[in-house]
């Protein structure tokens, strides 16, 4: 027998290294969970793990929507801005009296909308992401402001029914609609990514430009693509964050597109583009909510020292992403 024949039962064990922030994220989720439950008796109870779902499915949708543009070395800054103004307008169009079918209709194509423009210029104009995507954010920012300089409440019962209701037992274990409706999306999300050829093409987009345009694969109409799907998400993001509130605010969502970036990073999607999975993304968007929640089991810290857990946190999974990179080198 060969040494060579030895060599795949002796490195079976080995993972692949773009399985490692993946897991490297899903090993700090379980230690801080088990912090958690050793620390504070009440967080073993499933219900605090749903409540994490319950805060965050908003957070999670749009994180979707930006793994995509991140997949593709892009970013997003706009995604705060445009859950914001999908929440302003959905809650500006149920005060007049719209139908609130008319109104999700509405809500759900000024998201995408954006997106095409903005992964239109990106594309045609070969200007850098960053720039376009922030002055998408300034613009829908600034929608907020026209429409209302003041909270707007939502009344009407087909909201209020969907803020409300709760799938499960009300008196024990409960999830709210939005979660459902996350998760549904993560699925897509997923689906997409593993299964379609937009997804292919999103990842040889993501891992090298060039050699994407020399194989032939449509590079402008992928790259146009995501911002359309990260549009889509941030609308569906603040139809979510609407059902959470119950009202429209220029100020909400303030500084959201960071925590999600945070999360995607997190979840093991490498910044440069070309490697990261929605499952990971998923699992970052936990290790925020757990992050909060164990903050605010503990009651005697300030709310700052979420972003700088965050911060830190972030810092170190770029590190492992750039590590893992120079091993490939």
């Amino acid at each position: 027998m060969t040494t060579s024949s030895l060599t795949p039962a002796r490195d079976w064990w080995r993972i692949p290294q773009r399985y490692v922030p993946v897991l490297a994220t899903l090993t700090l989720l379980l230690v801080m969970y088990g912090i958690g439950v050793s620390q504070y008796r009440a967080f073993s109870n499933i219900q605090v793990v749903f409540n994490v779902f319950i805060d965050n499915g908003f957070l999670l949708v749009v994180a979707v929507g930006m793994t995509f543009v991140i997949l593709t070395g892009g970013i997003d800054l706009s995604v705060g801005s445009v859950v914001a103004m999908t929440a302003m307008m959905s809650a500006s169009l149920l005060r007049s009296g719209m139908h609130p079918a008319a109104v999700l209709v509405i809500a759900l194509l000024v998201g995408p909308t954006l997106g095409l423009l903005m992964g239109c210029v990106i594309h045609f104009f070969d200007i850098q992401p960053f720039i376009v995507t922030l002055a998408g954010m300034f613009f829908a920012r600034g929608m907020c402001t026209f429409i209302s300089d003041s909270s707007i409440p939502i009344t009407d019962p087909f909201w209020t029914t969907m803020a409300q209701e709760r799938i499960g037992d009300p008196k024990g274990t409960f999830v709210s609609t939005s979660v459902l409706i996350a998760l549904v999306v993560v699925l897509v999300g997923a689906f997409v990514l593993a299964y379609t050829r937009l997804g292919r093409n999103v990842y040889a987009l993501g891992g090298n430009q060039q050699s994407a345009l020399l194989m032939g694969l449509p590079v402008g109409r992928t790259k146009v693509a995501v911002y359309v799907i990260s549009g889509l998400c941030s609308a569906i993001g603040g139809i979510l964050l609407s059902f959470y509130t119950l009202s429209g605010a220029p100020l909400i969502a303030v500084g959201m597109e960071l925590d999600v970036i945070a999360a995607v990073v997190i979840g093991g999607t490498v910044l440069t583009g070309g490697s990261g999975y929605v499952f990971g993304t998923v699992l970052g968007v936990l290790v925020l909510g757990v992050i909060k929640t164990l903050i605010t089991f503990d009651g005697s810290l300030n709310s700052w020292w979420t972003k700088i857990v965050i911060g830190g946190l972030l810092f170190a999974f770029i590190l492992l992403q750039r590590l893992i990179g120079i091993r490939k080198k």
